[in-house]
């Protein structure tokens, strides 16, 4: 059994399971303001995204489109963004309309990478009304790793241009053994205002 406690940006857990736990260290916070795309590459604008933590978790907050209908992503790459790497990734969501109806779990075969380059959809058809947004998270596991794949996956939630509140989750691994030293938040077209945080999970 383990118990977990969530205090502002750190995780303390007792468990008899032996899993690794520790606490969340903020590594860079970039403030997004009518930006196309924001870059956390490692060595860059202080940025560590290497072999110092196993696990490296984004938080995007508040991300508020420019204009209706446009879509939220990210991508990572080998060589600080000069090309993007290779990925296979699985993506499903749920949903409800504020008119009540819709509650829907499924899957998206639309928003998958099947070993691609193409970047993978944290959400799509936002709402751009002063009032809406999409926050969520990223986990990367071993970025550094020059061995295995590297895993990650993330999970969102935001207001749909119908309107409606959607959860948004994906998961998948960078299908390279090339250390991962650069991730890309991104939009589909047009811009977005908002908060991207990166952390390092310090194991104890």
């Amino acid at each position: 059994m383990a118990l977990v406690k969530y205090n502002n940006n750190s995780i303390s857990a007792v468990t008899e399971t032996g899993l690794a736990t520790g606490s969340l260290v903020l590594i860079k916070t970039q403030t997004a303001s009518g930006a196309t795309a924001v870059d956390f590459t490692h060595g860059t604008n202080d940025v560590v995204f290497d072999g110092t933590y196993n696990t490296y978790v984004f938080k995007f907050i508040n991300i508020h489109p420019s204009t209706e209908n446009i879509g939220f992503s990210y991508n990572f790459s080998t060589d600080g963004q000069s090309t993007a790497a290779v990925k296979t990734t699985v993506a499903w969501r749920s949903f409800h309309n504020e008119s009540g109806s819709g509650g829907v779990l499924d899957y998206q075969s639309a928003k998958d990478v099947a070993n691609a380059a193409g970047d993978q959809p944290i959400t799509w058809d936002m709402e751009s009304d002063n009032d809406a947004s999409v926050s969520g998270e990223l986990f990367v596991f071993s970025p550094a790793s020059t061995t295995f794949v590297k895993h990650f996956m993330h999970q969102s939630n935001g207001i749909h241009s119908n309107p409606a509140c959607f959860t948004n989750f994906s998961a998948g691994y960078v299908n390279v053994t090339a250390a991962v030293n650069s991730v890309r938040f991104l939009t589909t077209s047009n811009t977005f205002d908002g908060t991207i945080k990166l952390y390092g999970l310090k194991e104890s």
